[in-house]
């Protein structure tokens, strides 16, 4: 019986391990991301100071954008649209 209980104790210390060292690395990427981040903040910042574009176009931009990188099939999210606003696409 000693022996499962030493092994589970060591299980135990070794996740405890892994979740500091995830935390850790998790810590050191958001950290690095911050400057992206703030640079993206400061490009919507300038495009709405300078009235090139509003907040809901920069949202209209961003969504489509999403769409584009995913890959999204638009006449089969036209279709899923139509359908789920009642109307006819």
């Amino acid at each position: 019986m000693t022996k499962f209980n030493n092994d589970n104790s060591e299980d135990l210390q070794e996740k405890e391990a892994k979740i500091g060292d995830y935390i850790q690395s998790l810590a050191a990427v958001e950290e690095a991301m911050e400057p992206f981040k703030e640079q993206k903040r400061a490009l919507k910042a300038n495009y709405i100071e300078n009235g090139w574009l509003s907040r809901e176009e920069i949202s209209m931009a961003v969504k489509a954008y999403r769409l584009v990188k995913d890959d999204t099939d638009i006449e089969q999210l036209m279709d899923f649209y139509g359908k789920v606003n009642g109307m006819k696409v």
